[in-house]
């Protein structure tokens, strides 16, 4: 296994879970990938804020395969979205999805007709079973259905630069239909928000490590694979550490460097050229400290046609009172401030919206430029499976139905240990 992220570790749990012997290989000091967690001033963050959702069943099934407790982990909230002062959602305890219509009707911030306007969107959808017969912008989609301009302002676009990471023009109708479809059509616990109460490190890697050294396998910390080399039955990897021999390899990094490992096997070149095609997609996080009683009025909202696009209140959420993380997903004109100037863009938000006129006592601006592929229409994103059918290939840019999230990161670490069990069990090597 080569990367301990969530789809790499995803991957080794499941094959330890069956007896197979796992190693792993991370070329960093802390597990987790785009995932982790940070230390700053002495306070535990993350490399970036990440919701899950209650449809995001094989995440929450794995981490609860690994020791961990759903209940205590997250802060679990019915689906609620807040553009503070211009648009609130909430939605009630009914049946999916009749708890999102209802939602709909009753929100705040929109006039009659363009909730009215919403609601026939997602009917209309519905009758469509979340399946277009060609993908088309996500702009497109909406602007075909006739959705208003402040309707999409203020829901559409929010919840596709959430979901997808991806602005709304460049954005993958059909993946933002696999979204709505996953969430609200199915069962009303899947719309849930799960906000986690812990480092993304200590919520799954950490975990599962203990759970793969315990059925006999290991995981190397900074431990980089520099070459990969087809062997007549397996591979060689090479990393500082020597050379060691493997029947199967799952190439789990990011995938700049999936890339640049691949590259010289030449049986994976179409693999290698779909993983060059991919664009990339910054998240910007922005952590502020301010003294402890400052405090938002959810634990999670967002602001409306302002630099911070979501707004985390991590006392709220796990107890780290007066420390407020900022998150701005896609690109945008807050690429071309320095990391001072955008801190201080929130701040003058933070004090404008909320009527914190005290400054932080630090911040951190983290920023992922490479955060996600760009989740473009008709996206050819490469298999899990390679030429050779020993290599495989996990991480949230693989195809799936999913945009580049946790749950899709697990899930092709999922179909990667599938594929192994299964070939291990057709050659007779279990």
């Amino acid at each position: 296994m080569i990367g301990g992220g969530y789809a790499g570790m995803a991957a080794a749990v499941a094959l330890a879970g069956r007896g197979i012997n796992v190693t792993v290989y991370e070329s960093a000091q802390q597990l987790g990938g785009r995932a982790r967690g940070v230390k700053y001033m002495n306070t535990q963050l993350d490399n970036g804020q990440h919701l899950l959702l209650g449809c995001y069943h094989q995440t929450l099934r794995i981490i609860e395969q690994v020791g961990g407790d759903i209940d205590k982990d997250f802060l679990r909230l019915p689906l609620q979205l807040d553009l503070h002062g211009e648009f609130s959602l909430r939605a009630p305890r009914l049946p999916a999805p009749l708890h999102l219509l209802v939602a709909l009707l009753a929100c705040k911030g929109l006039t009659l007709g363009e909730r009215l306007n919403a609601v026939r969107f997602m009917l209309a959808i519905r009758r469509l079973s979340f399946s277009l017969a060609n993908d088309v912008a996500a702009s497109e989609l909406l602007a075909q259905h006739k959705q208003d301009t402040s309707l999409v302002r203020k829901l559409w676009e929010p919840l596709c630069i959430a979901a997808l990471n991806t602005p709304i023009q460049k954005a993958s109708g059909q993946v933002v239909l696999n979204v709505l479809r996953d969430a609200f059509d199915k069962t009303r616990a899947d719309s849930d928000m799960l906000l986690p109460r812990i480092d993304f490190t200590a919520l799954f890697p950490q975990r599962a490590t203990d759970y793969v050294e315990q059925h006999g396998g290991k995981v190397c910390m900074s431990c980089g694979v520099e070459t990969l080399r087809p062997l007549e039955n397996g591979f060689e990897l090479t990393t500082a550490q020597g050379t060691a021999k493997f029947s199967h390899v799952v190439c789990a990094t990011p995938p700049v460097v999936a890339s640049k490992l691949l590259r010289p096997i030449t049986e994976i070149a179409e693999t290698v050229t779909r993983i060059d095609s991919l664009e990339h997609q910054p998240i910007y996080t922005l952590y502020l400290k301010y003294t402890a009683h400052v405090t938002l009025p959810h634990p999670m909202l967002g602001l409306y046609q302002r630099y911070s696009q979501w707004l985390f209140d991590k006392g709220r959420i796990g107890g780290q009172y007066g420390l407020i993380a900022a998150v701005i997903s896609a690109e945008g004109i807050h690429q071309e401030l320095s990391h001072d100037d955008l801190a201080h863009k929130v701040i003058e938000e933070l004090r404008d919206e909320f009527g914190i006129a005290e400054q932080p006592a630090w911040y951190k601006v983290i920023a992922e430029r490479r955060a996600t592929f760009c989740c473009a229409p008709n996206l050819q994103r490469p298999s899990q499976q390679t030429a050779l059918p020993r290599l495989l290939l996990a991480g949230d840019y693989t195809a799936g139905d999913y945009p580049a999230t946790l749950e899709g990161a697990v899930m092709s670490g999922l179909k990667c240990a599938e594929a192994i069990y299964k070939n291990c069990w057709e050659a007779r090597l279990l």
